[in-house]
């Protein structure tokens, strides 16, 4: 590994979600403290189920041996039509930088498949954190009661080409 590689990267391995990480998922996002209070709503009975896995391109981020080689995030990206679905961070393991990772491998992963642009609807708390890896705000999705009652922004990553070197 280069000596630039953050000390979050040298720790994290991030891998394909596989059916049997489901329920680990699912708990991650019941379990978020970023959807307390007025946000409950949105995640209460979510499910992430195997087929969801297996359906879309779900990778998790899994902590190294001080994290017990937990399942500390994942995301989800739909290829047709590109949409990061779904990016969660454990709450004990936000602010280390996980979220960046995942981030920069579902660019990758776009890139990889073709996209040019991913689309984003955020839940309002992540806001800041999608401005800060680097998705521009494009609109706003209109709530959708009773599920979702508030509006909420939209995003979009532009995914730059592979540079010929």
């Amino acid at each position: 590994m280069s000596s630039r590689t953050s000390p979050v990267a040298r720790q994290i391995a991030i891998r394909r979600a596989v059916p049997r990480d489901a329920k680990r998922l699912t708990r991650l996002v019941r379990g978020s403290g970023a959807y307390a209070g007025m946000y409950a709503s949105a995640v209460e009975g979510y499910r992430v189920g195997p087929d969801y896995i297996e359906a879309h391109r779900s990778f998790v981020a899994v902590g190294g041996e001080e994290d017990g080689g937990r399942v500390l995030g994942f995301y989800s990206l739909i290829l047709a039509p590109p949409e990061l679905d779904l990016l969660f961070v454990a709450d004990e393991a936000q602010g280390r930088g996980i979220g960046r990772l995942l981030v920069a491998h579902m660019q990758s992963e776009a890139r990889a498949a073709g996209i040019d642009r991913v689309k984003v609807v955020s839940h309002l708390p992540a806001e800041d954190f999608y401005h800060r890896v680097g998705a521009v705000r494009t609109g706003t999705a209109l709530a959708n009661p009773p599920a979702v009652p508030w509006d909420r922004p939209e995003f979009e990553f532009r995914i730059s080409p592979v540079s010929p070197e």
